[in-house]
C-alpha cells in the first residue's frame, strides 16, 4: 500500500539535483513491529526501497528508466540500527547518491525521527537492460551529468571491498 502511496506522491515532484538529498516521511504501523514492539529489521530494507524510488523519481531517471526500459537491481546493503523506532513513531528517510564507479551507484540512506538518526545504511545497485548492464556513465548522461564522480568517502570504500573480498570467497 505505501509503494502506491508513494507513486501517487511522486505525480508533480520537482525535480532535484543529482546530488540533492531525497526526503519522505512515514509512520512506524502496527504491522511493521516485531514481538520487541519497535520496527522490525527487515521493515527497514523495503522502506529503503521506497527511498531509492523517490530518489530516482526527483533526479528524473524515472522516465528514463522506463522509456528504456531498465530494470534496477540491488548488489549490497548494509545497515547498522542505532536507535528502535516504536509503533507509531514518526520518522523521515533521507537518500542521496554517494558516488558511483563503471558497475555500481553507491548510495546513503538514513532513518532519522525528529532529527536524530536511528539507522544508517549503505547500498550499492545498478541498472539492467535486454542486453546486460548499463554502464553508470550511461545513466549518468542520461541524467544530464557529464562530470567525474565524486570521491568514494572512505567508510564507503571499506565496505565495497569487504563486498569484492566476499565475491572472491564465493
Amino acid at each position: 500500500m505505501r509503494l502506491f502511496l508513494l507513486l501517487f506522491k511522486l505525480i508533480g515532484l520537482p525535480r532535484r539535483a543529482v546530488f540533492e538529498e531525497s526526503r519522505v516521511a512515514f509512520r512506524v504501523l502496527p504491522n511493521d513491529c516485531d514481538v520487541n514492539l519497535h520496527m522490525n529489521n527487515g521493515r527497514y530494507l523495503s522502506f529503503m526501497d521506497l527511498g531509492r524510488v523517490h530518489l530516482v523519481a526527483q533526479m528524473g531517471l524515472l522516465p528514463i528508466i522506463l522509456k528504456k526500459r531498465w530494470r534496477a537491481a540491488l548488489g549490497a546493503a548494509e545497515i547498522n540500527f542505532i536507535r528502535a523506532l516504536a509503533p507509531l513513531q514518526r520518522f523521515e528517510l533521507v537518500t542521496r547518491l554517494v558516488t558511483w564507479d563503471e558497475k555500481y551507484a553507491y548510495m546513503e540512506q538514513r532513518f532519522e525521527s525528529d532529527g536524530v538518526l536511528c539507522a544508517h545504511a549503505f547500498v550499492k545497485g545498478l541498472f539492467l537492460d535486454r542486453d546486460g548492464r548499463v554502464p553508470s556513465a550511461a545513466v549518468t548522461a542520461a541524467l544530464g551529468h557529464t562530470g567525474a564522480a565524486p570521491p568514494m568517502p572512505e567508510e564507503l570504500r571499506i565496505w565495497a571491498e569487504l563486498g569484492s573480498v566476499k565475491k572472491q570467497k564465493a
